[in-house]
């Protein structure tokens, strides 16, 4: 029997988490934590039985203690709440699938904890890499990655060298934007940035996806998972969305992963590694398929990408400005405060107005964070 904590358990990732423990027998839930969805915290208390359950909204855990009064599960609140889920001492692997840097913390105090770590908060690394990696690293714990594309880069190098790497090449769908021109872009609504063509995802991932944001926060993300120079991860839209991504190694060869579009099985596989499950669902049918199609990203009308490609370059502080930036950008789009193409508008304001530090602490990323916010706010 494993036991988990999962972080963002009304999520997209929590509730397909969720799925896989229904489906499995030998996986038991023993924390949860979400924002304030307390009603669907009730149904997963009532059903996975889990010892402890955070709402990081102060005013929603108390609503949620007296819904579940008649249970004996613990409710917390806030940050302190949430690094309680965290670290639960039961808890062998704590799945991190809150969406944002509210995630840092949780996940250091759950690596100094000695669990386990199965990540799929991407601003965890993309902010706070060189502090995680490190801290992975001298307590033993495992950092594995539910991001559809970093599994499969982590599964292409099984039983391989990463010092072998040549180049790892992070496929991307091109969002519902794809071939668009700025111009043609301008006039984007919500509705239409939230119509993924391949995937089905919460709404900040998918608006990110339309940005091709994404695919930059995941370009930093996989410097820092697989040790490898910003330069070498090397993006390429694959619209079909079949190939997960792939690693190019030194000798020419590329090792690369398929499967369908379905988030069940990076997920799955973080839980059982080094194991592989039966999971059930769709299979390809490569003649059904009939091709696999591969384009350069259009770094012109699809700005973040490139902003990315910067911001991991310098490093430093410069990533989180880039990643507070597009939460709070991305959070007005969906407000409808301001329009599409604004979204990378706002991140390269910040950027060409922030201060670089160079290997901030937690304290400095979150005041980073802060600044960026306030910026923001001044001028939208």
């Amino acid at each position: 029997m494993k036991n988990i904590s999962i972080l963002g358990s009304t999520g997209s990732i929590g509730t397909q988490t969720l799925d896989i423990v229904r489906a499995n027998d030998d996986l038991n839930v023993v924390a949860i934590a979400a924002g304030s969805n307390i009603n669907k915290l009730e149904e997963q208390i009532r059903e996975f039985h889990p010892d402890v359950v955070c709402v990081y909204n102060e005013e929603a855990a108390g609503k949620l203690k007296i819904m579940v009064a008649d249970t004996p599960v613990k409710v917390v609140t806030g940050m302190d709440g949430l690094i309680e889920a965290a670290v639960y001492k039961k808890a062998e692997i704590v799945v991190t699938a809150f969406v944002g840097m509210i995630g840092i913390r949780p996940t250091l105090e759950a690596i100094k904890a000695g669990k386990d770590i199965a990540l799929a908060n991407k601003e965890t690394l993309v902010t706070a890499g060189h502090i995680v990696m490190s801290t992975a690293k001298e307590y033993g714990v495992k950092i594995l990655p539910v991001d559809s594309e970093h599994s499969a880069i982590f599964q292409s190098l099984n039983g391989e060298s990463p010092k072998e790497i040549d180049k790892i090449l992070l496929t991307a769908s091109g969002g519902p934007f794809r071939g668009r021109t700025r111009e043609q872009m301008k006039n984007v609504q919500v509705e239409d940035a939230l119509k993924h063509p391949n995937w089905a995802m919460g709404q900040k991932i998918t608006i990110d996806s339309a940005t091709m944001v994404n695919k930059g926060l995941e370009v930093i993300e996989a410097k820092w998972l697989f040790n490898v120079d910003i330069d070498d991860v090397k993006p390429i839209v694959q619209p079909q969305s079949i190939i997960h991504s792939m690693v190019q190694f030194k000798d020419g060869a590329v090792i690369a992963q398929l499967g369908t579009p379905d988030m069940k099985l990076p997920i799955q596989y973080a839980l059982y590694y080094p194991e592989r499950r039966y999971l059930a669902g769709d299979r390809l049918d490569f003649a059904k398929i009939g091709q696999i199609t591969f384009e350069e990203p259009d770094l012109n009308n699809f700005v973040g990408l490139d902003l990315a490609f910067k911001a991991g370059r310098m490093g430093g502080s410069m990533p989180t400005v880039f990643n507070a930036a597009n939460e709070k950008a991305v959070a007005k789009f969906l407000n409808r405060e301001i329009g599409f193409l604004e979204i990378t508008d706002i991140i390269e304001y910040c950027m060409e107005n922030h201060k670089n530090i160079e290997n901030p602490t937690v304290e400095q990323i979150l005041e980073t964070e802060g600044w960026a916010y306030e910026l923001i706010d001044s001028r939208w």
